[in-house]
């Protein structure tokens, strides 16, 4: 029964929820028709209002924008006025930050208001010129302000910077605090800080700084004798300089250090102990001092003028007085620190220290440098002043220390390392005396020197570190390949035009090329051991002079034949010497010739070495011998006068030519090289033949030739005897004889 009357219950409940879903199906069809017009309604007229109203809103939004604008536009007006009223009222009472500080503030006013676009307002331009001027204003007082602070007292500019124009230079400094100023801090951080809020402090110092760098820290690097000198009066520190003698022509670098370090002292405790404040974006508080920034300034020029006017000069100049530059490198250490404490100095270890501590590379860089200037002026000075060289000078070599003797060498006078033929190499094996032999001659003494120069480096080359030694070695290599490249072009000219100079310059070429054969091989002890696989030679360069040498002279040698050439070709082929004129135009080229000869036999007497003279003289007296023979040799007719005329011109050359040979100065010893001629003119035998021809009748010419093994036959070929034959005989039956017989 419960269930049924539950059943009920629910059916019961059931009808009218039914009931109700019907109602609610008929609603909504009612409202959807609703709808339906509603929206046709809303499509015709509201959708019209509503455009109305978001054109009036978007009107009143413009509006509103425009407002604010120009709302924000008069605020920065006021703001540009306010600041610019402040300043004035500040900059009366010389409250010079914060007047500099209000001109900024008027001027980001003015920035802001530029940089609205669409809106340009007549009146920027003259707020503009405003703060310019204001600005200018400001400047000009803080400028006077400061050149009251600091004044330069400077010789008039006219005057060189001597010592005598540097001893009036004067800094004063007017900014010993009174004692009201004490609370309120000194003018001089007023004014700084303002020129820092204006942007200007960068100029000002750098100003300050080129003067404090010109007349007091660099004069302070040059003169020795120069010392500062401070005073302190009640308002006023003046800084001035005072004379005394000098102990030495250079002052070291602790002396130097120590007034440097006075002048920054009194900077720092008088002017520049200023904190800036630096606007700064992330408020971390960075506070740059005057120190620094004039530090960064003038840093790099004084510390310059340090290495070149100061370090450099102290640099040793031989390796026993390394030792003590210890104490310069300890006292740049101490320079550099007192700096920093001053805050001049921001970095670690700077130049001046790093130059200070490489001590040993300079001290081998100034020796090289050295070196090459001395090689270079010798290379440079005059060919023709020259030494005679002498091979029987026979000298050993010093003994060389063993390599770990180090620095207790005593260095030796080295020319007596040079001229030596028989050279003792190993201290104890002597060698021939002709292995290394160079022949007597004369050199440049500047070349004589030059070879010394590079023994005495080569010594103390032996006696450095390895840095330093290896160094040393490659300069001296260094000066040779200078000596290739300069003096030939150096000396180009005079080389060229004057043949005694080529002669010097090819011995001097000998001589080096003989002392490079050995140079490497007599230090070669120490020298190996630091250059690899016994790079220690200077073998290499051998050829190269040598050839130079020759080179050289050959051209000269070229020069001299052309001028024989040139003044026998004026003596008309050595045709028809019956005529008068004819004669005496050949006789006088032969008198050139010789005498050209004779001249250059004098130039080049005790200059060159004995077996050169003699074959270039050999050589040029054979160019023109040669030259006579091939004209007389192509004549087609000689009468009997010719005949006889041109014997006695070639007799001159026989006569005179040998005595042009004069390889000495002592007369008596040249005999034997005139008698040797033979040896030297390769056609002198041809020559006399020539003559013998030229005085020989028909029987006589075949008698000399004897069936082609005559001593003519040994001179001239069949075709030139024939010719000769034509030439000079007429044709008869005797001479068709004779020249059948020359075959």
């Amino acid at each position: 029964g419960d269930v049924c009357n539950m059943i009920n219950k629910k059916y019961n409940e059931f009808l009218p929820s039914m009931q109700s879903a019907e109602d609610l199906v008929s609603q909504v069809d009612g409202l959807s028709s609703n709808i339906d017009l509603l929206k046709a309604g809303i499509e015709n007229e509201v959708q019209r209002d509503l455009n109305v109203a978001v054109a009036e809103f978007t009107e009143l939004k413009q509006q509103l924008e425009r407002d604010s604008l120009v709302l924000s536009i008069l605020k920065k007006l006021q703001e540009f006025d306010t600041a610019i009223k402040e300043y004035n009222t500040a900059l009366l009472e010389k409250k010079y930050v914060a007047a500099a500080q209000q001109l900024e503030k008027a001027r980001s006013s003015l920035k802001m208001l530029e940089s609205r676009k669409g809106f340009e307002l007549k009146i920027l331009k003259a707020l503009g010129t405003e703060l310019t001027v204001q600005t200018q204003n400001m400047l000009y007082h803080l400028g006077e302000e400061w050149q009251k602070l600091a004044v330069w007292k400077l010789p008039p500019s006219k005057e060189s910077s001597s010592l005598e124009s540097v001893m009036h230079s004067e800094l004063h400094l007017h900014t010993v605090p009174s004692k009201e100023e004490e609370i309120a801090g000194p003018p001089v951080a007023s004014v700084l800080q303002a020129f820092a809020v204006l942007g200007e402090l960068h100029t000002k110092l750098k100003i300050f700084g080129q003067l404090l760098l010109k007349y007091i820290l660099e004069p302070l690097i040059l003169y020795p004798s120069l010392q500062p000198f401070a005073e302190e009066q009640s308002d006023v520190f003046i800084l001035r300089f005072k004379s005394e003698e000098p102990n030495l022509d250079r002052s070291s670098p602790m002396e130097v250090f120590d007034k440097i370090k006075l002048i920054f002292e009194i900077l720092h405790k008088y002017l520049l102990n200023v904190p800036l404040e630096q606007p700064v974006e992330d408020k971390k508080e960075c506070r740059v001092t005057l120190a620094e920034l004039l530090g960064d300034m003038i840093w790099e020029e004084l510390s310059d003028c340090l290495i070149q006017n100061c370090l450099v000069n102290s640099i040793p100049t031989n390796s026993s007085k390394l030792e003590q530059y210890i104490e310069v490198i300890k006292s740049t250490e101490e320079f550099e620190k007192a700096l920093k404490n001053m805050q001049f100095l921001k970095g670690d270890t700077t130049d001046l220290l790093k130059y200070a501590r490489n001590v040993n590379s300079h001290f081998a860089n100034k020796k090289c440098q050295d070196v090459i200037v001395a090689a270079r002026n010798l290379m440079t000075s005059e060919i023709h002043n020259t030494v005679k060289i002498i091979p029987d000078s026979c000298v050993a070599l010093p003994r060389l220390p063993d390599p770990g003797a180090g620095d207790h060498l005593k260095m030796r006078k080295t020319s007596k390392l040079l001229h030596n033929d028989m050279v003792n190499l190993e201290n104890e094996t002597k060698l021939s005396q002709y292995t290394f032999s160079l022949p007597t001659c004369r050199i440049s003494s500047s070349v004589e020197k030059l070879m010394e120069l590079a023994y005495q480096t080569l010594l103390e080359a032996t006696a450095s570190t390895d840095q330093c030694c290896i160094q040393l070695f490659y300069s001296v290599r260094n000066i040779f390949q200078l000596f290739y490249d300069v003096v030939p072009t150096y000396h180009k000219e005079n080389l060229q035009k004057l043949p005694q100079l080529a002669a010097i310059h090819h011995n001097n070429c000998m001589y080096i090329a003989h002392h490079l054969l050995t140079l490497g091989h007599q230090f070669r002890y120490r020298l190996t051991n630091i250059l690899c696989d016994g790079a220690a030679t200077f073998v290499d360069l051998v050829p190269g002079f040598r050839r130079l040498g020759m080179e050289c002279f050959l051209a000269q040698m070229r020069v001299q034949k052309g001028e024989i050439l040139e003044r026998l070709s004026s003596a008309r082929n050595f045709s028809n010497m019956d005529d008068e004129e004819n004669y005496c135009a050949a006789n006088k080229a032969i008198r050139q010739v010789l005498h050209q000869l004779k001249r250059l036999g004098k130039v080049w007497q005790d200059v060159l070495p004995v077996n050169v003279y003699c074959k270039a003289m050999g050589t040029l007296l054979n160019t023109a011998l040669s030259e006579i023979v091939t004209r007389i040799a192509a004549l087609e007719d000689i009468s009997a006068e010719d005949a006889d005329r041109l014997y006695s011109l070639c007799r001159t050359m026989v006569e005179e030519g040998p005595q042009v040979l004069t390889p000495l100065p002592e007369e008596d010893k040249n005999k034997k090289y005139q008698e040797e001629v033979p040896v030297y003119v390769q056609k002198w035998m041809t020559f006399k033949e020539l003559m013998i021809i030229l005085q020989a009748n028909l029987q006589e010419i075949v008698d000399q030739w004897a069936d082609g093994k005559g001593p003519l036959a040994a001179e001239f070929s069949a075709a030139e005897v024939k010719s000769l034959i034509r030439a000079l005989f007429q044709n008869t039956e005797r001479r068709a004889a004779a020249l059948a017989k020359i075959k």
